[in-house]
């Protein structure tokens, strides 16, 4: 189990890092240019934020495996993360239209892999959740 969590921190870790391509990747600099500079600046501090979290959720699982699955307090932190990604995996099919993905290859393919990944994520940590009770 403490290589799984490992593989987890790892993969979050590198999904905080990803955040770092996201104004680039999607052009917010033009995309976002007729928004007030509020706008402008709240995604990218939430951004920010969203990639710290997962980054701190990353280095907890690869630094706190064994307090995650040993205490109480590790499984409640571990029943949160998988609320969240959950709640992620939901946000997949019901924020996101089909339209932005259906009939494109590439963005078909990330689709489906960050589903699946989501969906690991929520399966391990529900089952980090109640390990050793």
């Amino acid at each position: 189990m403490i290589l799984l969590f490992e593989i987890a921190g790892w993969s979050l870790i590198v999904l905080a890092l990803v955040h770092a391509g996201f104004p680039r990747r999607f052009r917010w600099r033009q995309q976002l240019a007729g928004c007030d500079l509020l706008t402008r600046q709240m995604f990218y501090v939430h951004t920010f934020f969203i990639a710290l979290m997962v980054a701190l959720m990353g280095l907890l699982c690869i630094l706190a495996a064994e307090d995650l699955m040993g205490t109480r307090l590790g499984r409640l932190c571990c029943l949160g993360m998988a609320i969240f990604w959950g709640a992620r995996l939901f946000i997949q099919f019901i924020g996101y239209s089909p339209q932005l993905w259906r009939g494109k290859v590439f963005e078909t393919a990330m689709h489906i892999c960050f589903a699946v990944y989501w969906a690991l994520l929520t399966l391990f940590f529900v089952a980090a959740s109640f390990h050793g009770e």
